[in-house]
């Protein structure tokens, strides 16, 4: 599964919530569709889109099957929520928000940690790692890209020569 955002805040009397998204993209999500919340560290409960509505590129309004009350709708609030890769593939390799949770694999270190976290530089995208116990920062550009595989959570790049270096030295 991919995370692809939050959910916010409740919206109305109906059980409606805000969910905020990273995709960057408001065509992707359609009612049947199942978000998977996460309502503690690694339990995901999957919930059914009865409704939606894009208020912007970020945001959707969405109606839950089931949930019909602002008191049901508030335990939702603040869960974090993934989808099947499946329904994602095109939009995740546009979207290096998308790429979090991703194993980074280098051609000449091998694996060398898990994307936890994505950040824009400039125009440049930058993915946050551990590796050998330290916080590393890589770029996420198409020179250093190789391939990106969705299904198996990889990305497959060839850091600049030293790069990592730079970060066991400390």
């Amino acid at each position: 599964m991919i995370r692809i955002g939050k959910i916010v805040a409740t919206h109305g009397i109906n059980g409606s919530l805000i969910l905020t998204h990273v995709v960057g993209n408001a065509k992707w999500l359609k009612k049947g569709h199942v978000l998977h919340v996460e309502m503690q560290k690694g339990s995901y409960i999957p919930y059914f889109i009865a409704q939606l509505k894009a208020s912007n590129d970020k945001e959707y309004i969405i109606g839950i099957e089931d949930i019909d009350k602002p008191e049901s709708a508030k335990k939702l609030v603040t869960k974090h929520v993934y989808v099947e890769e499946a329904l994602l593939a095109d939009y995740a390799r546009q979207s290096p928000l998308l790429w979090i949770g991703f194993r980074a694999i280098d051609r000449n270190n091998g694996e060398i940690g898990i994307i936890e976290d994505v950040m824009q530089a400039g125009k440049q995208w930058l993915g946050k790692l551990t590796y050998k116990n330290s916080e590393v920062l890589i770029p996420l550009i198409d020179q250093v890209i190789d391939s990106l595989n969705v299904k198996s959570k990889t990305i497959n790049i060839t850091l600049p020569d030293g790069l990592l270096e730079v970060y066991s030295s400390e």
